[in-house]
């Protein structure tokens, strides 16, 4: 049977393809455009955007399992409402495709941004979603379309959900932000670091608990994929000690950060770059959540590797790529 992935050829894709693809499975990746990170691997590949319901429809006929990772990521907001249409009518697309041809198990890929991390506890699947107005468009839209889900779980769809925390590691095409903040660090172009920290999982982890949720999850239940929690500047003394280059000495408060960051913004957007920190970024760091994996531990199997063998791997696959000097 075949087992289909949406977004592909993202980050997360990337690894879940490949893990899937070890397991011996027959894999349907389906993506707007097929991306690098897909060359010489035996899948097939559809092009089908999830807001084109008769394109997933199509994408998904003859499918066993679907993992709907396609998503839009944004730390700047949502100007042209594309994070929330990919993010909610994106998934509403995908779960009704995924109920009209028969899948028997739906693998939904959330982010821990649906839940509210401001508060002081513990973070864990019962902690509150995100439904406040002053939160960013991106958390709100993937609680969003957690809710969706639910939705369709209550229309008859064997659906699960799996939230992971900030994802880091090998398979970074793109690369992603973080993955930029890495290879800053190698090429000694960021001049500081920024204050704050969050909750780090390896991409290969998440790939494994994806996994493990579609084969042992509960039908409507959400498990939350964490790894460590790690400052920044314990992440760059990670990516020091794996590259031999020296971290930044110098750490910017969250404050001033915060305070410059909207000048920062503009300045990338004039360039046109990706700016490495935003006021939503800095936000995030700033709430440096505790997040609890116990359930999907106990319910899953699920467990992480060292941090430090996370960095050492991505540089490694930064240099086999050719992204970073041998």
């Amino acid at each position: 049977m075949t087992t289909v992935v949406t977004g592909a050829t993202g980050h997360l894709g990337a690894g879940l393809v490949r893990a899937l693809l070890d397991e011996g499975r027959r894999v349907r990746a389906v993506n707007r455009e097929p991306g690098g990170s897909l060359a010489g691997l035996d899948v097939e590949f559809v092009a089908a955007d999830v807001l084109d319901a008769d394109a997933l429809r199509n994408a998904f006929a003859g499918a066993d399992v679907v993992y709907h990772l396609a998503g839009r990521i944004s730390i700047a907001g949502d100007p042209d409402g594309q994070v929330r249409a990919t993010n909610v009518d994106g998934v509403q697309n995908s779960t009704t495709a995924a109920l009209e041809a028969g899948v028997r198990r739906f693998v939904h890929c959330s982010s821990i941004h649906a839940f509210d991390l401001r508060g002081d506890g513990v973070i864990t699947e019962a902690t509150p979603s995100v439904c406040a107005d002053d939160l960013p468009p991106y958390d709100r839209s993937k609680a969003a379309g957690e809710r969706e889900v639910r939705a369709a779980v209550a229309r008859g769809l064997d659906a699960v959900i799996a939230t992971p925390t900030g994802v880091i590691g090998p398979f970074d095409f793109a690369p992603s932000r973080m993955g930029a903040v890495f290879l800053a660090l190698a090429r000694r172009r960021l001049p500081a670091l920024v204050a704050g920290g969050f909750d780090w999982v390896d991409v290969r982890d998440v790939a494994a608990g994806l996994i493990a949720a579609e084969q042992r999850g509960r039908t409507g239940e959400n498990y939350l994929l964490g790894g460590r929690r790690l400052s920044v500047r314990d992440l760059a003394r990670l990516a020091a000690d794996a590259t031999g280059v020296r971290e930044p000495r110098a750490v910017v408060p969250l404050s001033i950060a915060t305070a410059t960051a909207p000048a920062g913004l503009w300045w990338a957007r004039w360039r046109g770059t990706q700016p490495l920190f935003t006021p939503e970024s800095l936000r995030t760091l700033a709430a440096d959540p505790i997040v609890s994996s116990a359930k999907a531990g106990h319910e899953l199997g699920y467990t992480i590797r060292p941090t430090r063998e996370t960095v050492a791997d991505l540089y490694d696959w930064f240099r086999s790529a050719g992204m970073l000097p041998r």
